[in-house]
């Protein structure tokens, strides 16, 4: 896979805002993404050193509409830990 498959969006809540002043980033990941494949696509993409990731995985939500039901996509999401001499992410630019 390449770089920018594996990395889908950035996920940006208040909490992940408040992971920010920390190091930390959370991202959408590809499903089948390894810890590995996501610290190499972030070192490539951003340019910046990864000291650990952590990965979640979201099962998809039981929805209705009218008579029709079925599952939300599944989600996995993954939170990068920059090393301390590391450039920090501009997801903002201003």
């Amino acid at each position: 896979m390449e770089a920018r498959d594996i990395l889908k969006r950035p996920v940006i809540t208040e909490r992940s805002s408040e992971l920010m002043a920390e190091k930390k980033y959370t991202f959408e990941v590809d499903t089948r993404a390894n810890k590995t494949q996501v610290k190499d696509a972030v070192e490539e993409i951003f340019g910046v050193k990864v000291d650990k990731v952590n990965i979640m995985n979201y099962k998809g939500k039981f929805k209705r509409v009218g008579r029709y039901a079925g599952y939300t996509n599944k989600r996995r999401k993954a939170i990068v830990k920059l090393t301390a001499d590391s450039n920090e992410i501009e997801l903002f630019e201003m």
